[in-house]
């Protein structure tokens, strides 16, 4: 991609909604949305069940770190990369409600920011203040390098975007 006016964008389009089609403005009004709330409720069921699985199994003392949030974290990061790679990026038809099922449920379910900052105030109440704030920076790196590596790992196994050239 040349950066040219004219050019395809360089981030990935929304393939679920595009709002300035009116007819996929109108679906999101009635029943679509109704569908996408559903699968997205039950998605979000199942990552959630599985995190609160994974703390279960592993769990954090009182004062500890919370390796296994951490975890959770970067692990489901690292999946959505994946993910918006191969839907978002990588041409593959799917069913419109994969997306939001996975990403937006599964995914979102998953991963927590809400576990996360209760660790972070827990570390803080038990006089650990530097892990917590270690804690806060390592998840946040990990995060979105634990995103940037597999959307870049799963690029070069799929080859280049349909449409759009190598990926830089």
């Amino acid at each position: 991609m040349s950066g040219e006016p004219g050019d395809l964008p360089l981030e990935p389009v929304d393939p679920d909604v595009d709002l300035r089609v009116p007819g996929q403005r109108a679906e999101t009004a009635g029943h679509r949305l109704w569908q996408v709330l559903a699968v997205i409720s039950a998605g979000g069921a199942a990552g959630a069940t599985a995190r609160y699985g994974a703390e279960r199994l592993w769990p954090t003392p009182d004062g500890a770190f919370p390796w296994t949030t951490f975890l959770v974290n970067v692990v489901g990061c690292g999946l959505i990369g994946v993910l918006m790679v191969l839907l978002a990026e990588g041409g593959w038809s799917a069913h419109p409600l994969l997306r939001p099922f996975l990403g937006v449920g599964v995914l979102g379910g998953f991963t927590t920011f809400s576990t996360y900052t209760l660790d972070f105030l827990r570390l803080v109440r038990h006089g650990q203040a530097p892990a917590a704030l270690g804690y806060a920076a390592v998840t946040l790196v990990g995060a979105m390098a634990a995103v940037w590596f597999t959307a870049t790992v799963t690029r070069r196994l799929v080859g280049p975007v349909a449409g759009q050239g190598a990926a830089p």
